[in-house]
């Protein structure tokens, strides 16, 4: 395709054009590593780098289209196209590139503080469960038809985003749930995407500070554009969050609701279990007048609101309750609220809780198991909001009767200097190990766990990875857990 025709195709308005435009555009890309002959190198600016300033190294590497924002000191044979807002232009020309993919998909767009993974995950196992084959881009990275690809962000980059699209249309996807973060919205990473449906689940104080958000009223703004700047047909809402108001004001699509207080699609009666080597809840779902009993292997009243959101939104597309229901019956999420089996006589769960509401949602949830022992072993990230570390340290001193404190993608901060801080923040004192090492802090966790315990390692969830120095180091949280835990129990038998 020549750089002329995709520029007309994408809809990016020209400020001004430097050259013909007649080359030829293989691919796009928004890393200037990436750059190489017939490529488009667009120069977005980030929060700690400009694009633009990498554009002669994009030059030098065989580069000759460039789409830019500022003035670029480039050679006579390069060809430039200027215009107000790259970010939105990188969207619109990714689209325009993989031939508008999202249009030949139902996207589903989920966005909130909590339970966006696995409330998009249950989701897209109930459509695919019930004739709708459907991918999903969030957190957990990308799942389709059997593929998986890790992302780097919970919302990828549009260039990324509109490649997956093409990828699940190829590969016979009839939908995608996508999880919309703040940050995807406030830098345009969704611009232009066609949303079929949208979905509220919560709202509370994150991502604030730093290279994230300056203030909570940012934060929140930034979420509400998904229902106001899309024009999807249908909206989502958690009748049970006071912000569910704010959030759907303004909005133009067809508005249902979930919840247990209230609600379209409300739960009640919910009943812990706790069976071999599993947690769960079960409650019973009423939808005007319809009533099901439903069965969840996760358990918790945040679960109930991630799953009823679920069952919304599906039922938009023609799933019945008891489908959704069954298909809810043996969905699992990699990462949250995980149950790892081993041969020991106390539970280890992995979750991604990495905020003070979702902590003390995860403990006051594990707490109605009636455990010997809470036992939590969580850190906190480094180089973020630092006000993660307060809010963290204070749930944990009030809801767990043991803590280990340790290493969560420390990057280029000294771990025991973020445990230190989250223990300053101690309300009461409990039984409290530091020990920076995550590895050595996991063993540890399951060589003194103790019959009818319940250990909860906070944090990491899904991710394979320990962010340090700048490098992700492979990390494999489940793999510690298991392996402690057979050498413990071989040692038991010897």
């Amino acid at each position: 395709m020549q750089l002329s025709e995709l520029i007309a195709a994408s809809g990016v308005a020209v400020r001004q054009q430097n050259g013909t435009g007649d080359e030829n555009i293989e691919r796009v890309v928004c890393d200037s590593r990436a750059a190489a002959p017939e490529t488009l190198f667009v120069c977005i600016r980030g929060f700690t780098g400009d694009g633009h300033a990498f554009a002669a190294r994009a030059y030098a590497a065989g580069c000759r289209a460039f789409l830019a924002e500022a003035k670029l000191s480039l050679p006579d044979d390069a060809v430039i196209v200027y215009t107000n807002d790259t970010r939105r232009a990188l969207a619109q020309v990714s689209a325009a590139f993989y031939g508008f993919p999202a249009r030949d998909l139902t996207v589903i767009g989920i966005t909130g503080t909590k339970g966006k993974t696995t409330t998009a995950l249950m989701l897209a196992a109930i459509l695919s469960e019930n004739g709708m084959p459907a991918g999903y881009i969030g957190s957990n990275g990308v799942d389709f038809m059997g593929n998986h690809f890790d992302t780097k962000n919970t919302t990828p980059e549009s260039l990324e985003l509109h490649y997956y699209f093409d990828r699940m249309r190829s590969a016979g996807c009839r939908a995608v749930v996508l999880e919309v973060s703040s940050q995807a919205l406030y830098l345009d990473r969704v611009y232009g995407i066609p949303f079929d449906a949208v979905a509220f689940t919560n709202l509370a104080p994150d991502h604030i500070g730093g290279f994230e958000h300056p203030t909570f009223e940012h934060y929140r703004d930034s979420k509400k554009k998904l229902f106001t700047d899309f024009g999807a047909t249908f909206a989502v809402g958690n009748a049970d969050d006071p912000a569910t108001a704010y959030m759907l004001d303004g909005c133009s699509a067809l508005c249902s609701s979930f919840g247990v207080t209230a609600g379209d699609f409300r739960a009640s009666e919910m009943t812990p279990f706790r069976a071999a080597g599993e947690l769960g809840v079960e409650f019973t779902l009423t939808y005007f007048g319809t009533r099901r009993r439903v069965r969840l292997p996760m358990p918790g009243a945040f679960s109930v609101h991630n799953a009823l959101c679920a069952v919304a939104l599906a039922h938009l597309f023609g799933v019945s309750i008891d489908d959704a229901a069954a298909s809810l019956a043996h969905t699992y999420v990699r990462g949250r609220f995980e149950i790892v089996k081993t041969p020991l006589d106390a539970v280890f769960i992995l979750d991604y809780a990495h905020n003070g509401l979702s902590l003390e949602s995860a403990l006051t949830t594990l707490r109605a198991y009636a455990p010997h022992r809470l036992v939590c072993v969580l850190g906190s990230v480094g180089g973020r909001t630092e006000g993660r570390r307060a809010e963290l340290g204070k749930v944990v001193s009030e809801q767990a009767d043991m803590v280990i404190l340790t290493a969560d993608n420390p990057d280029f901060e000294d771990p025991a200097a973020i445990c230190a801080a989250i223990r300053d923040a101690f309300v009461r004192e409990i039984p409290t190990e530091i020990i920076p090492d995550r590895a050595e802090a996991v063993r540890y966790a399951v060589e003194h766990a103790g019959a009818g315990d319940i250990v909860l390692f906070a944090g990491k969830g899904h991710e394979q990875y320990q962010l340090v120095r700048g490098g992700k180091l492979p990390f494999s949280e489940r793999r510690l857990i298991e392996d402690a835990a057979a050498s413990l129990a071989l040692a038991k038998v010897e």
